[in-house]
């Protein structure tokens, strides 16, 4: 694999489904698995097979169902759950078992009352078990972000020594500073034995609203998977957006970085899962939001309408969204008004846009935005006429 490659590993169906009220059936699943795989996301983990027959059924079906993505199942460390989760991969063409137990001082003693070598020992057992059955090895320590980093890497050595693939790196709790995450994957790149033979991935969560910028800057610091879900929906306040992510990379060539993802399918991508899981994402939101290449400020309107990278960093059609959107408010100004009425048909002369606009101001004001149907309003009691042109 090219250095400059991140893999895009995509737990949409895991983590992004463990949201209360998201829950998806069978088919709902194998839908989007099937969209996730024409995306060109790398690994998708299908699910957690131990916890109910229907989730070993989904993950199943899913590794019959893809084609070219490495499909990936969690378990915790113990043997009945990555045997269930070996089953449950047994029709993959790329099975990998995701396997892993708590690292931090908190998981040790309050969750699972042990000692940090008891922890080693679990971990390795677990990777070595799961090797048994695929060559192909995750390992996660979870909650590694508030995890003393020099236990961490002795931790990591150890189970890459038992065969592990793949090392995440989960800031579980959202907790850390992108600064102090991408230092994290620099102390683990420089300090654990054997480490460049195999995969740093990133799993961050967004409890502080930094999933995205730790992500980020695990990658800059050596890390090449980005774990990451469709809309940045998980557990809590979400993990890390794959739209996001992929644009951020797509946009910025200096870091050398690429998904191999096709971005002109975000949208629609977004949408499906949107629809699916019943989360509409917040209209602000990043990329795929209703208001992402919208504008309603006459200034940034102005601005767009003479050329679209005034404003608009990303081309809308980049990431499967057919044009920016003009929206007409009461702040917006001349050029908007003129250029969305020559849109549904009227060429306005500057007497009519100066006729006009004051009436358009005092309906603006009263309502939050100005259709085109109110357009046609306007210009009815203005005695506008469309051109010839627009018939």
């Amino acid at each position: 694999m090219s250095n400059n490659k991140v893999q895009i590993f995509d737990t949409t169906l895991r983590d992004g489904e463990q949201v209360p009220g998201c829950k998806l059936n069978t088919e709902q699943k194998l839908i989007i698995a099937e969209r996730l795989d024409i995306l060109g996301v790398d690994v998708i983990e299908a699910g957690f097979p131990v916890s109910s027959p229907g989730d070993f059924t989904s993950v199943e079906k899913i590794s019959k169902l893809v084609k070219t993505a490495t499909v990936c199942g969690l378990t915790r460390a113990n043997k009945k759950d990555i045997e269930v989760a070996a089953a449950a991969l047994k029709y993959a063409k790329r099975p990998r078992i995701h396997t892993g137990i708590g690292t931090s001082d908190s998981h040790i003693i309050y969750k699972f009352n042990s000692t940090p070598e008891k922890i080693i020992e679990r971990a390795v057992q677990a990777v070595a078990y799961a090797k048994s059955f695929v060559e192909d090895v995750e390992f996660y320590a979870e909650d590694a972000g508030r995890t003393d980093n020099a236990y961490l890497a002795k931790v990591l050595e150890k189970v890459i020594k038992a065969g592990a693939t793949v090392l995440n790196i989960p800031d579980t709790t959202g907790y850390c500073l992108p600064d102090e995450y991408g230092a994290k994957i620099k102390y683990l790149k420089e300090n654990v034995k054997g480490i460049d033979n195999v995969t740093i991935s990133c799993h961050c969560h967004n409890d502080l609203g930094l999933a995205t910028a730790n992500a980020i800057a695990g990658v800059q610091n050596g890390a090449r998977q980005i774990e990451c879900t469709i809309n940045g929906i998980g557990e809590r306040a979400g993990n890390t957006s794959l739209e996001e992510v992929v644009m951020i990379l797509k946009q910025h060539p200096n870091l050398n970085l690429d998904t191999g993802i096709n971005s002109k399918l975000l949208y629609s991508t977004s949408q499906l899962v949107q629809e699916s899981m019943g989360m509409k994402v917040q209209p602000n939101k990043a990329i795929v939001g209703e208001n992402a290449f919208a504008h309603s400020s006459g200034i940034h309107q102005d601005g767009v309408i003479k050329n679209r990278e005034t404003y608009e960093i990303i081309n809308p059609s980049d990431v499967g969204v057919n044009e920016s959107s003009i929206v007409l408010t009461a702040r917006s100004g001349r050029a908007a008004l003129a250029y969305r009425a020559k849109n549904v048909g009227y060429n306005l002369t500057k007497i009519e846009l100066d006729d006009l606009y004051p009436q358009f101001l005092k309906f603006a004001d009263f309502h939050k935005q100005v259709n085109d149907e109110d357009l046609h309003h306007l210009m009815e009691l203005n005695h506008v006429h469309k051109t010839a042109a627009n018939f």
